[in-house]
């Protein structure tokens, strides 16, 4: 039982650590590594000066949803953990973990929906961009889809995982 705990607990601060840095790195799109373009920012390289040069992404409505569903993802997750934490202190034996499961659940599907949403309307969130046939999806677009089937499945464990009874 200790192994199936660690096993949730280290598989549910893996798929939180890779929504925040699906969240908030800078490589949604790219395009020959020296331009990338992610939820907040447009960058550039400049090879002269040796530093990334960054200006604000274009607010459209279809960016604006990712993000505020990649932030929802984040924080569903997050207080899933620390509900989580709280119940096997203080959950009487034998009690399931519904609210953090959902929780879980909740966070897989609306990463799932963001990076759907991405994936459908990235012509219109980059539209001010370069050509886009020059360009492909980055590591965090990647990552949130990794982190798709990881929260889901967390989920669903959470949800059929009860406290031990003694």
């Amino acid at each position: 039982m200790a192994y199936l705990l660690m096993f949730v607990i280290l598989l549910h601060l893996i798929t939180l650590a890779m929504l925040f840095i699906a969240t908030m790195e800078k490589s949604w799109w790219v395009w020959d590594g020296l331009e990338n373009s992610d939820l907040w920012y447009n960058c550039r390289f400049d090879n002269f000066t040796e530093t990334w040069l960054c200006a604000s992404s274009k607010e459209t409505e279809w960016l604006q949803a990712v993000q505020v569903l990649m932030v929802i993802s984040v924080v569903f997750s997050s207080v899933s953990f620390l509900v989580f934490l709280g119940q096997l202190f203080t959950m009487s034996k034998g009690g399931l973990f519904y609210f953090t499961g959902l929780c879980q659940v909740f966070a897989g599907l609306t990463a799932f929906s963001a990076a759907l949403i991405y994936t459908l309307h990235n012509k219109e969130i980059l539209q001010d961009s370069r050509e886009l046939t020059a360009g492909h999806f980055g590591y965090c677009y990647i990552l949130t889809w990794v982190c798709v089937p990881m929260l889901l499945c967390s989920g669903i464990i959470y949800l059929h995982l009860r406290k031990k009874k003694k």
